[in-house]
């Protein structure tokens, strides 16, 4: 017990001198911590508000089929026995040209679109508000839903009659637009387009569907679910994790970059707490040599100055904590705007993540440990006989 109680007295005893570099040593680790967990906690926040908005008019698990052909009874059946499906629809995409007739003090508006041709099940499959969700789902024959940002395009308002010029078959209708939806991802509101299956089909002439979108209660089940319903039929299935991975793995390497850049501060931080405790050091040589040749030991030495790096550097990760939680906590309140043209959400949402929390703390500890013990060493080193002689 006497080497952690000389250890810990001699580490109050410093602790006590030098206030104004101890605190300057503190708030720097704070202010390093603050930041960093107010940047990761941004950064999840702006990855999950762009996933959900993503999904909103996004299917979690598209299925094609191979060859073409109309509704699939056995898929169907498939889907329905599936526990992890919520709901299914089969689609028919194509690609076309909207146009805005001019009109008196108006010139004319167009803008290319993808065009889904969904049925009644679309309300379910998409994770629309209820309001858009029940416009989608009661979609009549010649009617179409558009992309806020394609409506601003266009200049296209509800009941508004566009020009459809379908890029498969080149063949022209008019379509009379039921209403507006928003996702919250731009890229989604300003190219994507509902219009009824049967619409579709018709312009397209056909009675074939590309295949079909499911909903699943767990997203993240998509991939397991993709392949096992396209092994036992002649499906290729595409999640969402993958027709958006490049974005996640952006996100994701974005997260990493902003994280690293951050803990830079800390690592600065911690180089206080180094030129503090070498200060004290030099100042101490002499009461260091004359505590050796009283038989204070090598580690009596060495813990005193880690108590001080670990008392400072907890001082420093305790109130980083406490900032950066209350700097989450105000955006939470009074989310972060953006423009939604620019980065596709027009919010930035906070999402503090434990895990987050804990390497933070657990890296931050450790670098400001690591930080003490070089000082710490040379003060073990001192040879008492050389420095009283």
């Amino acid at each position: 017990m006497a080497a952690p109680s000389l250890s810990l007295t001699l580490a109050r005893a410093h602790l006590r001198r030098r206030r104004t570099q101890n605190l300057s040593t503190v708030l720097g680790i704070a202010v390093g911590v603050m930041v960093l967990i107010a940047a990761l906690s941004l950064t999840n926040g702006f990855t999950g508000a762009l996933v959900q908005a993503t999904l909103r008019a996004s299917p979690h698990l598209s299925l094609t089929r191979f060859s073409p052909g109309g509704l699939d009874p056995q898929m169907e059946r498939a889907l329905k026995d599936n526990q992890a499906v919520t709901a299914f629809m089969p689609f028919l995409a194509d690609k076309g040209l909207l146009t805005r007739p001019a009109s008196e003090g108006r010139s004319a508006g167009l803008d290319f679109a993808t065009l889904f041709g969904v049925t009644a099940e679309a309300g379910k499959v998409l994770a629309l508000p209820a309001d858009e969700s029940r416009l989608l789902s009661d979609l009549k024959p010649g009617h179409v839903l558009l992309g806020s940002a394609l409506a601003q395009s266009l200049g296209a308002f509800q009941g508004q009659e566009l020009r459809l010029l379908v890029g498969s078959t080149q063949r022209r209708s008019t379509l009379k637009v039921a209403g507006i939806f928003r996702s919250g991802n731009y890229l989604i509101d300003s190219a994507y387009a509902f219009v009824p299956l049967a619409t579709l089909q018709q312009l397209q002439g056909t009675t074939h569907i590309n295949g079909y979108q499911v909903r699943l209660g767990d997203p993240d089940l998509a991939p397991q679910v993709g392949e096992t319903l396209s092994q036992a039929l002649p499906y290729s299935s595409l999640p969402w994790q993958d027709l958006y991975g490049s974005l996640l793995d952006q996100l994701r390497l974005q997260k990493q970059v902003i994280g690293f850049v951050v803990f830079l501060i800390v690592i600065v931080a911690a180089f206080g707490i180094a030129n503090v405790l070498t200060l004290t050091v030099f100042e101490k040589t002499q009461e260091i040599a004359i505590l050796r040749a009283m038989g204070a030991s090598r580690q009596h030495i060495i813990w005193a100055f880690v108590w001080q790096g670990a008392a400072l550097g907890a001082a420093g990760l305790l109130l980083g904590n406490l900032l950066g939680l209350l700097i989450s906590l105000y955006f939470t309140w009074r989310p972060f705007q953006i423009p939604g043209d620019l980065y596709f959400i027009t919010a930035l949402p906070v999402q503090v993540r434990l895990s987050d929390l804990m390497w933070v703390n657990a890296l931050g500890l450790s670098t400001t440990l690591l930080a003490a013990l070089l000082p710490a060493r040379r003060a073990a080193n001192i040879e008492p006989a050389r420095i009283i002689r």
